[in-house]
């Protein structure tokens, strides 16, 4: 055991301004729109169904090959994963692992040439949902191995001699994890402490990383730390490839959570790490830009995880409201319950929509779909857990009971308590929904931003100002009489989507149109009104991104409908269900439109500045804390560690 930690080897995070950190996090962003996006597009007022519809197909042999793993999956999940134990347990047993390795379950996104399965994201994610439906803990270890650790970001940004020499090992042996957060570091990166120093050949690593999804028994590191600008070297935060092993590298705690109890969450740190240069990921500085491409696409495994969490869901809201009676008829025949009910059904058709959607798009690589990816992320993440949340509702005192009592005393364990905690992390995890909000809401303004971002931003001179003023009244004079009048008020569009013996969904397209066009008017006229301060205006930004967010549920869910309708697979059925979902889409979207201008946001500042000076004290008095004495943020001083190592590779 190595001796205590003492005199900080390194500063601390930095002290940032909030203007400092929003360009730190500007220069991350993909500044450049390359291919369409029918979600960009939706937040200009500009309904681009082509962009989705018809809904995009995988090739033939992808198919094939994808149902032939999916059906090796399922059976290695029925007979050998045992979701009560790894939840009594709060750990994946080796062998589970490794059967998961032997089954090839590692390496689902990695070509074959390096010993992967090649699957498409399609596929991927229809995995996902499969596993993460017998275990989402299992769910979580492969997630975050394959859609943000280590073979994400080599597949996009690692040269060939990187691929050839970690691919192999990650397809079949090896796990990752992406270690980006700090103790006293979230959402904002500029503050990153965690430091890379360069030293011949190497770079010394020292910090520590908190919540590090698999990093107790992971194989490979990504890790994102900031190198110091120095002769030769630009520094920034730079993305690199680090052996789990390597000395320096220490363990110091496995996290434990209220839900997802299986997953191997810790506290690494750093202490004079020697990592090769050859194992830097990418230029230096271009770290954060890495972690946001690989988010591109790799959010979308979560909220296919929600997808088989609401199919779930919805069987067991199924079987047990046709069984439990009261009054005299089963409880599903009670509006109360019924509406519960159909939430759940219609939900999940259009989450599942939605990541088929996003999904079959990131496979064919024609359109940029990072907003889409996002508010996949967001919604799934909310929708997932409120039908999570009905689900117990509807269960009533046996939803609040655990699995291991309902069976002890004889009835079926059914775990809707768990995953009720389970689901919850969602709305947290890579990128929590206020996060979310923020990130899709500046790429939603991207396009108002480029034309009269300067005329809103306080250090551009009058010079610059005048010019994007001229730049910004021409391109207002061309966008703005488009919001007027679309294809939404001709009662015939979308006629396709109005088949002889089916539900019309035409009106709801039209309805999108519409909304398309409304939800830009009320960006434009909030931007005019608040100019620089938009920013700080978040429960605006925040409706107006779940406004969109509904507005592509429901395109999504009608696409899928004519989907399915042309092959001949349930097509009345979801019609059905697509129409449910955008009547119940459209009451939300009608309220989000109303509290955009009538809302709390100015008293609720008001009440917060309050509480913060203590104000409101007195309201706090009458009860007791039983929490527990200690810092709120742990001390992260960079050194040797103290800790016993509790890595724990998984062979």
């Amino acid at each position: 055991m190595s001796a205590p930690h003492n005199t900080p080897q390194v500063p601390k995070a930095p002290k940032v301004t909030e203007r400092e950190a929003r360009k730190v996090a500007e220069a991350a962003r993909e500044q450049d729109w390359r291919r369409p996006s029918f979600a960009k597009e939706l937040f200009l007022g500009r309904f681009r169904l082509d962009l989705i519809h018809p809904h995009p197909l995988p090739p033939p042999d992808d198919i094939r090959r994808g149902e032939e793993f999916l059906g090796r999956l399922r059976a290695f999940c029925e007979a050998h994963i045992d979701s009560a134990r790894i939840e009594r347990e709060a750990k994946i047993p080796d062998e589970v692992v490794n059967g998961l390795k032997e089954l090839g379950a590692l390496g689902m996104k990695i070509e074959t040439k390096y010993g992967g399965l090649g699957l498409t994201q399609v596929y991927y994610n229809k995995a996902l949902a499969l596993v993460g439906s017998a275990s989402p803990a299992i769910g979580a270890l492969l997630s975050a191995h394959q859609s943000i650790g280590v073979p994400q970001p080599l597949k996009i940004f690692g040269t060939q001699e990187q691929k050839d020499a970690f691919l192999p090992r990650l397809a079949t042996t090896d796990i990752s994890a992406f270690l980006l957060t700090e103790p006293d570091v979230g959402s904002d990166p500029a503050r990153l402490a965690t430091t890379a120093v360069p030293d011949g050949n190497d770079y010394l690593l020292d910090g520590v990383k908190l919540w590090t999804t698999n990093g107790v028994v992971a194989d490979l590191l990504v890790v994102m730390a900031r190198v110091p600008a120095s002769d030769g070297h630009p520094g920034g935060i730079t993305a690199f490839v680090v052996e789990a092993d390597a000395p320096g590298v220490t363990v110091e705690h496995r996290n434990a959570f209220m839900g997802l109890r299986g997953i191997e969450n810790g506290v690494t740190r750093f202490h004079q790490v020697r990592v090769p240069a050859v194992n830097r990921i990418g230029p230096e500085g271009a770290g954060l830009k890495i972690a946001l491409t690989t988010l591109n696409t790799g959010r979308l495994s979560l909220p296919a995880m929600c997808v088989g969490a609401g199919k779930w869901c919805l069987k067991i809201a199924r079987e047990w409201s046709a069984v439990r009676e009261q009054w005299g008829r089963p409880v599903a025949k009670h509006e109360a319950v019924g509406a519960k009910i159909s939430f759940i059904a219609a939900t999940t058709f259009a989450l599942e929509a939605i990541v088929d959607l996003s999904s079959q798009m990131a496979d064919e690589d024609r359109n940029d779909i990072r907003i889409e990816a996002a508010l996949a992320k967001l919604y799934g993440s909310e929708m997932g857990w409120l039908i999570a949340d009905e689900l117990v509702q509807i269960r009533g005192g046996r939803g609040f009971e655990t699995a291991e009592s309902l069976a002890a005393r004889g009835e079926r364990a059914v775990p809707a308590e768990q995953m009720l905690r389970d689901m919850r992390i969602n709305r947290i995890f890579e990128g929590s929904t206020e996060i979310m909000h923020l990130l899709i809401a500046r790429e939603a303004v991207d396009a108002h931003l480029k034309v009269a971002g300067d005329i809103i931003d306080p250090e551009k001179a009058l010079a610059d100002k005048a010019k994007a003023g001229a730049n910004a009244a021409g391109f207002y004079a061309r966008w703005l009489p488009q919001l007027v009048t679309g294809a939404g008020q001709l009662p015939l569009t979308y006629g396709e989507f109005n088949p002889a013996g089916h539900r019309d969904l035409s009106g709801h397209l039209r309805y999108v149109e519409r909304s398309s066009r409304k939800l830009a008017r009320s960006t434009f006229y909030a931007m005019s009104r608040w100019q620089g301060r938009m920013e700080t205006k978040q429960g605006f930004l925040g409706r107006i991104v779940d406004i969109g967010a509904e507005l592509f549920a429901m395109s999504a869910a009608c696409v899928r409908a004519e989907h399915l309708r042309g092959s001949g697979e349930h097509g009345r059925e979801a019609y059905q269900l697509a129409d449910a979902f955008c009547h119940q889409s459209r009451v939300r979207v009608e309220e989000l439109f109303g509290r955009l201008w009538s809302n709390t946001d100015d008293l609720d500042r008001r009440v917060v500045d309050g509480v913060l000076s203590g104000t409101y004290t007195w309201l706090e008095e009458g009860v007791i804390d039983p929490s527990g004495e200690g810092p709120w943020i742990a001390d992260a001083t960079p050194g040797p560690s103290a800790e016993e190592n509790r890595h724990r590779p998984v062979r």
